[in-house]
């Protein structure tokens, strides 16, 4: 049996999320659908972890493992030559037995994008969360301090999730402001509850919007309370930017 490790862009617009659904077409089943097509047998591909529906990737990482004699170069051209337009699979390699897409993961980093501006931009609309009202990004970052290290996340956590444990370790938080009123927020930790990144970027617009205080926040975390939080932020503007392994 061979393992072959998968670097993954996609556009999660159309999909229900990464992994496999019955009420909708996933990420997940259009790769192992395709394949299995190249490689003739059916294959599993495990992810680094979930994308909700609509979030996109920058570099999803995956594995599976096949008994194809197919060149990891053949595979790589193949899969690609029947994936649709809005997946696209960047590299293709084989790696060790042992390696697992889920289990090593180190951390990941996602990055939301807001488009801060008086007038609503029609290109690349699908990609950001457009704000017409300006935006402190001193003030939000003086918030999202409060986030970086060990916390409890049950406040930016889905509404109904069925996972226990909400701790979680945010090692990095970076807001930068880019040219036409462009705000990328990169998050680094190595797992996030459900809806987690959009949860806290919508709780950071309000304090940027001067709604809530910076020091508001550890109070918010501290509640434990999704209703003490803020909006959740759309899922177009978050991308998973990168997946961090030994």
């Amino acid at each position: 049996m061979r393992n072959f490790k998968m670097i993954v862009e996609y556009d999660g617009a159309a999909y229900c999320g990464w992994q496999r659904q019955k009420n909708g077409i996933s990420i997940q089943q259009l790769l192992e659908d395709a394949i299995a097509r190249i490689v003739r047998e059916k294959v599993t591909l495990v992810g680094s972890g979930r994308t909700d529906a609509g979030v996109h990737a920058i570099n999803q990482v995956a594995n599976f493992r096949c008994t194809t004699l197919l060149t990891a170069l053949k595979l790589f051209r193949g899969v690609n030559s029947v994936l649709p337009p809005d997946i696209v699979v960047k590299s293709l390699d084989e790696v060790h037995v042992d390696f697992h897409a889920q289990r090593d993961v180190l951390s990941k980093i996602y990055v939301y994008r807001i488009c801060n501006k008086p007038l609503r931009p029609v290109l690349g609309r699908n990609y950001f969360w457009f704000i017409r009202f300006p935006l402190n990004l001193a003030m939000m970052k003086k918030a999202a301090q409060y986030l970086v290290g060990t916390h409890d996340f049950t406040c930016f956590c889905a509404t109904g999730s069925d996972i226990k444990d909400k701790v979680r370790t945010i090692t990095a938080i970076d807001i930068k402001s880019g040219e036409d009123g462009l705000i990328e927020i990169t998050v680094e930790a190595k797992g996030f509850l459900k809806y987690m990144v959009r949860n806290i970027v919508g709780t950071l617009t309000e304090v940027a919007r001067g709604k809530r205080k910076p020091q508001d926040m550890k109070e918010i975390i501290d509640s434990r309370n999704r209703n003490i939080a803020g909006v959740t932020a759309p899922a177009c503007g978050l991308f998973l930017k990168e997946v961090k392994y030994d």
